[in-house]
């Protein structure tokens, strides 16, 4: 096991390497605008030529890149174009507000997807179409359009959460729990959807295989056959869904900090983006495939955890 987290670590190294040079690629397409944008309209090509000079971007691209690549293996991602702020710094300032909705949007999708899918199976009927309904429209409504229902319902109506803007927990928590709910709630649809769909499916096959009827056979209760026995088999699938889910949430969030006002990741993003901010572009392209690969490996060692058919030597 050890050795197979090494080598997926190592793939995850070059995918790495191989995603920021294609990045920093397409971006050096754009150093004059960057150059432009950050001197404003009115600049002339003489002093877009000279800021490029002094931020190092008339260089070869390929010199460019290596020497950023040794900074950032030490861990320096270099300073934001626009406020000169340090990219790591200006990341995980951003990152504690995006991660505090992700999560929370994650464990609800967890506790409502496995509950309704282990429902659903083992009920059948009334339960299972009405599970099934709802994992449906999940998939079919959008989070944006989710997000403007919940405002409009209880933000504009009913004035039980605030629309816009965030609180950090420290500041107060009990309004910092109602700026993240509708968030949370817009991001979870589409997360419980898929995972009702696919614990529902796992558990059906589960609980008509041959062991359940064995256990069945000598006595044991059908509450210990589902949730000690059939639902642990089925987690595997499950798991590999929140994963996705989880890196999902991410990129969803970029859309729902923007409509929302939240000062998160995913907005700094989108405009690091827009403003062609290389350092802060990179230093994020970074973040982004090591999370990838790290919840990937983590999903490996906990699915070896819960089925020991599945370790790797």
């Amino acid at each position: 096991m050890a050795l197979y987290v090494l080598r997926r670590l190592a793939a995850g190294v070059v995918l790495a390497v191989l995603v920021t040079m294609l990045t920093f690629l397409l971006l050096s397409t754009a150093f004059d605008d960057v150059a432009g944008s950050i001197l404003g309209s009115s600049a002339t090509p003489a002093r877009i030529a000279a800021q490029k000079t002094q931020l190092g971007l008339d260089r070869p691209v390929f010199v460019q890149y290596l020497e950023w690549l040794s900074h950032a293996v030490r861990g320096d991602f270099g300073f934001s174009f626009f406020s000169g702020e340090p990219v790591r710094s200006a990341i995980a300032a951003r990152l504690g507000v995006t991660l505090s909705v992700v999560l929370a949007a994650l464990v609800l999708t967890a506790v409502v997807g496995v509950l309704l899918g282990v429902l659903a199976a083992t009920r059948g009927g009334v339960v299972d179409r009405l599970a099934q309904a709802g994992s449906l429209v999940g998939h079919l409504v959008p989070n944006l359009l989710i997000a403007i229902g919940l405002v409009a319902v209880f933000a504009i109506q009913l004035h039980w959460l605030p629309a816009t803007g965030y609180t950090p927990p420290g500041e107060n928590p009990v309004r910092w729990a109602a700026t993240i709910t509708i968030p949370v709630l817009a991001l979870t649809a589409a997360g419980a959807a898929n995972l009702t769909s696919q614990v529902r499916g796992t558990m059906i096959d589960e609980l008509r295989k041959d062991y359940v009827r064995t256990l069945r056979t000598r006595g044991i209760r059908t509450r210990s056959i589902v949730l000690r026995h059939a639902l642990r088999n089925a987690a595997g699938p499950a798991l590999t869904v929140l994963s996705l889910e989880f890196i999902q949430m991410f990129g969803g969030a970029l859309i729902i900090e923007q409509v929302f006002a939240l000062p998160g990741f995913g907005s700094y993003a989108f405009n690091a983006s827009l403003q062609g901010d290389v350092p802060i572009i990179m230093g994020i392209t970074l973040f982004a495939v090591l999370l990838v690969v790290c919840v990937n490996v983590a999903v490996d060692l906990a699915n070896g955890w819960l089925n020991p058919k599945a370790r790797i030597n």
